[in-house]
């Protein structure tokens, strides 16, 4: 008997085309998210999308496109047969391009092809990486100095000539990128000057010839240097914000030879975030002062990396930096792990600092730590001298001994702190000791007269559940009297479970 009501029944039918019914843009950006294999495969899917990755503006060329599941032939046999296919059938400007190279026996004239067309198309953003190798890295083509539109350029692993005489620069560039890349002082000058719209550059050169490289950008925020170069000179740099310096002599040098640390930072006023490494604190040290000539008073976030604490000389320059940026907010230090233990100097003692106060640091990092006494005497500097602080977070070196971890964070507790806020957070690595699982019945006596009286927060990571770690918890919940929170977490990576005492 039919249905009296007006309801209508309608038959199931295939389900929609979505993909196809979405705007054009948005297929475009979706695309754009797969590997370039794949997107030329969608052209199977219906009329609509045949061809349809002809129209994408930006490509991504590596080893996902040329490598099939056999791998039967090589990167120079794939490209040489395929790219004049894909340049010939794109309808619209390249103005994103991908090429990820990872090994190549030789370099097919294809690739220089490539550069050619899009220089002629308009690129706008191009990255080009290929192999490592200490002799014979690819030429570029002097083509790569017409792509006049480009703000984006990334160059890793090949060399770079001097460009022709009509080249005058690229006005437009935002970003560059140079890594492992062959390139004379002069042409990195010139390249570097005449992008006047330049703001973000990355140098990872391991030597460059002469040793001697002036940087000069007025729109330059943020600087990234990896290298050998003998000497660095930042000039006529208003407005760089972020400035990192790895394995470098960042001092200008005189005409005598000597460091000028104060020569170096006069331009860099605006400076907010600086990272050294050990290498470029150390590096040509000689007599450092107590404080730099004069004070930063822009920088906020200090990262001290790849440190340890011998020869003493390297903790005397760090403390040089820490007491020459009085509005200091966050501070990171790494500590390398093949330092030996030394004796601390009398520069780390509180009473040496008398007359200073991090009056805005709030937070701060040690990675790698160890319980050395420089450390010790370094973080407890830090905690009796900063009237702001918030958090202190240490993340102690794996292979330190539980009682050792135990012995710090008693240590620390005892500091009386500038701080009435200051927490503590002490990060404990993956606990593996083979120790059996038996319970946990009685504080050891070692610790009957230990308590941590201004521990707020307890945070242990990788935690087992058999017996050394487990002690630890229960002594520090027993032994602190201000404890407000304590987070566990599992060395298989779940969740932590957190206690609010």
């Amino acid at each position: 008997m039919p249905p009296t009501d007006k309801t209508q029944y309608c038959c199931p039918t295939s389900p929609l085309d979505v993909f196809s019914n979405l705007p054009e843009n948005v297929i475009y950006e979706i695309l754009m998210c797969l590997s370039f294999k794949d997107v030329v495969r969608t052209s199977v899917l219906s009329k609509k999308w045949r061809n349809i990755w002809c129209r994408l503006p930006e490509l991504t060329l590596d080893e996902t496109f040329w490598k099939t599941e056999k791998d039967l032939g090589s990167f120079t046999f794939y490209f040489t047969n395929t790219s004049p296919h894909i340049l010939t059938l794109h309808s619209v400007p390249i103005t994103k391009l991908t090429l990820c190279i990872n090994c190549l026996e030789t370099y097919p004239i294809e690739i220089d092809n490539l550069i050619f067309f899009l220089s002629e198309n308009g690129i706008q953003h191009l990255l080009l990486r290929f192999p490592f190798t200490r002799r014979n890295p690819h030429e570029l083509p002097s083509s790569l100095f017409t792509c006049l539109r480009l703000r984006h350029l990334t160059l890793e692993n090949c060399l770079v000539l001097t460009p022709p005489v009509s080249f005058k620069g690229f006005d437009r560039l935002i970003s560059l990128e140079l890594r492992g890349v062959t390139i004379s002082s002069k042409l990195l000058q010139s390249l570097i000057s005449h992008s006047p719209l330049l703001e973000q550059l990355v140098l990872q050169i391991l030597d460059i010839s002469p040793g001697f490289i002036e940087i000069s950008g007025p729109m330059l925020k943020s600087f990234d240097y990896t290298g050998h170069i003998s000497c660095i000179c930042l000039n006529n740099v208003p407005l760089l914000a972020k400035l990192s310096l790895t394995d470098s002599n960042l001092y200008y040098t005189g005409a005598a030879g000597e460091c000028d640390i104060a020569k170096f930072f006069e331009p860099l006023s605006t400076l907010e975030h600086l990272h050294l490494d050990y290498l470029s604190v150390s590096r040509r040290v000689g007599e450092v002062p107590a404080t730099i000539p004069f004070v930063l008073h822009s920088v906020k976030h200090l990262c001290l990396s790849g440190m340890y604490f011998d020869p003493l000389e390297v903790v005397t320059s760090a403390l040089c930096w820490i007491r020459s940026f009085p509005n200091l907010q966050y501070m990171d230090i790494q500590v390398a792990n093949f330092f030996h233990n030394v004796l601390a100097p009398k520069s780390l003692q509180v009473e040496c600092f008398s007359n200073v106060t991090f009056n805005h640091l709030r937070e701060v990092k040690s990675e790698g730590f160890r319980g050395t006494e420089p450390e010790m005497q370094l973080m407890e500097l830090l905690l009796a001298k900063s009237p702001m602080l918030v958090r202190m977070f240490i993340k102690l070196y794996r292979p330190v001994e539980e009682s050792a971890r135990a012995k710090i964070l008693a240590k620390l507790s005892k500091v009386k702190a500038a701080s009435p806020k200051a927490e503590l957070n002490i990060f404990l690595d993956k606990l593996i000791d083979p120790a059996p699982s038996d319970a946990v019945n009685e504080i050891p006596a070692s610790f009957s007269d230990m308590t941590w009286n201004h521990l707020r927060s307890a945070k242990l990571e990788g935690i087992t559940g058999i017996k050394p770690p487990m002690e630890l918890i229960k002594l520090l919940l027993a032994k602190s009297s201000m404890l407000v929170r304590m987070l566990i977490q599992s060395n298989n990576g779940e969740e932590f479970a957190e206690t609010r005492l």
